[in-house]
């Protein structure tokens, strides 16, 4: 049986315009904040906003040493709050990670998402094969996800973000 095409590399291309329209969103609204106020404990399940950014950061990394050779993580996910700890470092280091997870995009076409992906997961304790079409699914669900907590964080704290509706994204991000 021929698996269906959950997505295309069009798709990839969009969602990693996407990450990064509302990285920079959520960092202009975070500019307004102060570090204690970034740093402050909000019930989030990374408890912070800082601390939500850098477990996203992390993930991100994680993904990409997986799907593109980049570096991974040195850390697992219980220390990926702490991951780059200095917030302007962080701000940095978003706007590369970023920029590179678009070239990456760009670069995709059909057959990179018929391919199976083989990994050790830390989470599972075990090596685990699935397609590739479905963890470019959950990466991008990954990022959507914890960017919403950081949009509900940023705004109770007097700082929200721009839109976040996909169809009104810029087309130059």
């Amino acid at each position: 049986l021929a698996r269906p095409q959950m997505i295309t590399a069009a798709y990839c291309q969009t969602m990693a315009r996407y990450n990064r329209w509302q990285n920079r969103s959520l960092l202009d609204a975070a500019k307004l904040l102060d570090e204690a106020a970034l740093t402050q404990e909000r019930g989030a399940f990374f408890g912070s906003i800082a601390a939500t950014f850098s477990h996203l950061m992390w993930g991100d990394h994680l993904w990409m040493s997986r799907f593109d050779g980049w570096d991974a993580p040195r850390v697992g996910i219980a220390d990926s709050r702490c991951y780059v700890a200095d917030w302007g470092d962080l701000r940095t280091k978003r706007t590369i990670t970023d920029a590179r997870i678009v070239r990456w995009a760009d670069a995709l076409d059909e057959s990179d998402l018929a391919a199976e992906l083989t990994w050790f997961s830390g989470a599972l304790g075990r090596e685990v094969s699935k397609p590739k079409a479905l963890l470019l699914v959950h990466f991008f669900n990954h990022q959507t996800h914890h960017r919403g907590q950081i949009h509900a964080m940023l705004t109770a704290a007097g700082a929200p973000p721009g839109d976040t509706d996909l169809f009104i994204m810029p087309k130059d991000v």
